[in-house]
């Protein structure tokens, strides 16, 4: 059974026939998998533009978008079958919600016997942040300032706060956010006492004010990473101001290419690789928030994916 994103805010469990385990292939059956909120939701939602439709495709992805479509890519499970180096071991792909599933060798990475299989859920989301602290330079002793306490914007800040003497602090309009940032070892501030003259800024919040917040936060020849994705949606930015005479950098920072600052000499293997690595830490088990029994999905997953929901990950549990 795989879960399926059937029609806007409707979600089902299917029957899905697996194809054949050829010699460098795996069985791998799944333990967990997350639900990668900002993406999960705007493909729930039926906001994928449909420019996008190519370039959004997930591996091992069933369907068309708009609907249905089989979506996801954080899954974590046991290799049942396949090469006899990799038997019994436990790996991550970035495979849909499905109970079990057929995948090349070169597609699983490894999880370290000091990750808890649960925590390396967070694998891509991590990818994501490394990725994005290679497209903004940061270095140690910057002022970093994030903006935006999900789990995109929480992991960006922890990579943040192991540099050297860096000023890292995690902007969210959310209380709650406060006692996470803390126990990750993060500063926290609401807008209104966000700092100012930072020397990198990420925006994470998905939202029109949250941009703002980050330019705001800007000192002079500053670099906003933006890594909101925000679907078919349209976001005003406030570009006039003091924005041209501070000679602000406005990037995008997009998981799907290794950025041209490592591009040289990393590829997608060697960063999963190092993003999972990245994941030792019991700390970031807090980051976890609910688990869901996957035969639930149907009916728990649209309220995660509900703008009302105030987690950080959901985890499917098989």
């Amino acid at each position: 059974m795989a879960l399926w994103y059937a029609s806007p805010r409707e979600c089902r469990l299917n029957a899905v026939a697996l194809p054949p385990v050829g010699p460098d292939d795996c069985l791998v059956t799944t333990l967990w998998s997350g639900i990668s909120r900002g993406t999960e939701k705007l493909v729930f939602e039926g906001r994928v533009p449909e420019s996008e439709y190519e370039r959004m495709r997930a591996p091992f992805q069933e369907g068309s978008f708009p609907f249905p479509v089989k979506y996801g890519y954080c899954a974590v499970g046991r290799v049942d079958s396949g090469p006899r180096d990799l038997l019994g071991s436990h790996v991550f792909c970035l495979h849909p919600h499905q109970e079990c599933f057929v995948a090349p060798r070169a597609w699983l990475v490894p999880i370290p016997d000091n990750i808890p299989p649960r925590r390396a859920i967070l694998a891509a989301n991590m990818e994501t942040a490394l990725n994005a602290h290679w497209d903004a330079g940061s270095g140690p002793g910057d002022r970093i300032v994030i903006v935006g306490g999900g789990i995109l914007g929480l992991l960006t800040s922890w990579l943040a706060a192991r540099l050297p003497g860096a000023e890292v602090t995690l902007v969210d309009v959310e209380p709650s956010r406060q006692a996470v940032a803390e126990a990750l070892g993060l500063r926290f501030a609401p807008p209104e006492a966000a700092p100012r003259d930072a020397d990198i800024i990420f925006h994470a919040s998905a939202s029109a004010a949250g941009l703002a917040m980050a330019i705001a936060s800007a000192g002079f020849e500053a670099r906003i990473v933006e890594l909101s994705w925000y679907g078919e949606g349209t976001v005003p930015a406030p570009l006039g101001g003091a924005f041209h005479a501070r000679r602000l950098q406005l990037v995008s920072s997009q998981v799907g290419t290794v950025s041209p600052s490592r591009r040289a000499r990393w590829d997608h293997a060697r960063r999963a690789r190092a993003a999972m690595a990245l994941l030792a830490d019991d700390r970031l088990d807090a980051l976890i928030t609910q688990e869901i029994a996957f035969q639930d999905a149907p009916t728990q997953v649209p309220a995660v994916l509900a703008s009302s929901w105030t987690g950080l990950t959901a985890v499917l549990r098989y």
